[in-house]
């Protein structure tokens, strides 16, 4: 029988350990964010023009397609690797080295076609990279801590964001010098973390048995079985849905319904008052929750506060409207960040695969991404426009929140 995934308390971690995880996740977030918020927009209008948000939102879910598939295959190898480097450690270095060699790739690009290639390489190994560094939250932190640790990580999500955005469009000049440098500290931030701490070695006989037959398998689990679990995921999706939906396209929003005379200018503006208030909420936020041990309070009011944010660049698309939802977004997101991740470690099926269910609840992250274009390209495109799709962005996002009342087993 395999043991529940709380079942094993792992020892308190301390800030060097902290600090480390929260590094290496700067450069995994920063190579997200980078490319998404502008590089790859960039690109995409200089090669096809008035079709840029066809052709970004086919580059885009092709590469949410691919981490949809590599988050639980790379999760599960993760769980069943017994090297003496550690299970965990391992994938965390190749994830950023491939996620490097796809960023540097994208430099060089010249066609829809290679840039959407080399954007799904890119994805393959951040999504690596992503799986040994989520499972390793549950493998080494007591409950008591996992709101204080998601908490930190989730502030180097925001930061991950405004450095990215920082560094291609004021530090570097250029998309070749831009996925170079963000492809590089990709690696250099997760090396410290791979080389200072310990990622003990697990015994053959203790790790699951993975094959290639087993590997079609990895993305099923019941939700009879595990109704927790299955009502996170959902959850998670929706809120990341109406995420994708708000955030694709949000420097065209700029560009084309503002009117905004530098875009690029105002999109750095947005991020860094998101970010500073992200910030206020998002530590504070995971201690609350480990203090008092409720999580779902949190989860819920934190939904509701990211939809009125959508709410507001609905009916007041402006940049003072946008300005004030950028700061509204960063107070819910905050609290979202760090109480969900908390939430979500404590209803995971099995100890055992826990790599592997974080891959599949980031799925409900990942998949968004493929279904968020297919849903925000005709409401823009022939359905109202933004205003229309930002209040489908705060109806999704409220359902996702009303659903966290499913869940039982986490108060």
């Amino acid at each position: 029988m395999t043991a529940p995934a709380a079942a094993v308390e792992p020892a308190r971690v301390g800030a060097h350990w902290i600090g480390l995880l929260s590094l290496a996740n700067l450069g995994l977030w920063m190579g997200y964010f980078g490319p998404l918020q502008v590089l790859l927009p960039n690109q995409a209008q200089d090669l096809a023009g008035i079709d840029k948000t066809t052709a970004l939102g086919i580059i885009t879910g092709a590469g949410a397609l691919v981490a949809v598939l590599v988050g639980p295959i790379a999760g599960a190898l993760s769980d069943a690797t017994t090297a003496r480097t550690g299970r965990r450690h391992t994938w965390i270095a190749s994830g950023a080295l491939l996620g490097c060699v796809g960023l540097a790739l994208l430099s060089g690009q010249r066609t829809l076609i290679g840039l959407t290639l080399c954007w799904c390489v890119a994805q393959a190994g951040l999504n690596t990279l992503q799986a040994g560094l989520t499972a390793i939250v549950p493998d080494r932190t007591p409950v008591r801590q996992r709101g204080l640790v998601s908490g930190w990580v989730g502030l180097t999500q925001s930061i991950g964001v405004v450095i990215g955005v920082l560094l291609v469009t004021l530090v570097v000049s250029g998309t070749i010098s831009g996925y170079l440098l963000i492809g590089g500290l990709v690696v250099l931030t997760a090396l410290p973390f791979v080389l200072a701490t310990p990622d003990p070695a697990v015994a053959a006989e203790a790790a699951p048995r993975v094959t290639l037959r087993g590997l079609a398998a990895v993305f099923r689990f019941s939700p009879r079985a595990h109704p927790d679990f299955a009502w996170a995921w959902a959850t998670r999706f929706l809120v990341q849905l109406g995420n994708a939906m708000a955030t694709l396209y949000l420097l065209y929003f700029l560009r084309d319904r503002v009117q905004h005379s530098s875009p690029e200018d105002g999109l750095l503006l947005l991020i860094l008052v998101y970010t500073g208030t992200t910030v206020l909420t998002v530590v504070a936020g995971g201690i609350v929750s480990d203090r008092t041990g409720r999580r779902k309070p949190s989860v819920i009011l934190s939904g509701y506060v990211m939809a009125a944010a959508a709410a507001l660049l609905a009916l007041w698309p402006t940049w003072t409207g946008a300005l004030i939802a950028a700061a509204v977004l960063g107070l819910g997101f905050g609290v979202y960040l760090s109480v969900d991740q908390a939430l979500i470690t404590q209803v995971l099926p099995t100890a055992e695969d826990r790599a592997r269910d974080l891959g599949i609840i980031n799925i409900a992250s990942s998949a968004p991404q493929v279904l968020g274009p297919a849903l925000a390209f005709p409401i823009v495109a022939y359905l109202g426009g933004y205003p229309v799709l930002y209040l489908v962005v705060a109806a999704v996002t409220v359902l996702g929140s009303v659903l966290v009342t499913r869940i039982r087993s986490v108060d």
